[in-house]
């Protein structure tokens, strides 16, 4: 009698975890405009016009505010799109990745 082999692959736990987060903060300046920040706020991070305010003039009031917090490659990325679009317009708007704790 031929002798059955079973092909059975025993099962590994794989542990996935989620991936480290990265908050990106927007510095007040004296030179960049209100309304540019709002726009800024409103179509790279898609923050609704009230909540685009609010966060604009708590940068205004206390010097940096934390607009969101992503993956790293999309927190760079944004930044990076703000970034670019505010040398476009001549206006020095800072924004920073730092690693959320």
């Amino acid at each position: 009698m031929p002798q059955e082999q079973s092909h059975i692959k025993e099962r590994q736990k794989t542990t996935l975890k989620e991936p480290r987060q990265y908050k990106v903060i927007i510095h007040n300046d004296d030179f960049t405009t209100m309304d540019f920040v709002v726009m800024i706020l409103k179509v790279v991070f898609f923050l609704s016009e009230e909540n685009a305010q609010a966060l604009m003039l708590k940068v205004h009031h206390s010097g940096k505010a934390i607009v969101g917090t992503y993956t790293y490659d999309l927190a760079v990325s944004k930044v990076q799109k703000a970034t670019s679009m505010a040398r476009e317009k001549g206006y020095p708007l800072r924004l920073t990745v730092e690693p959320e704790e």
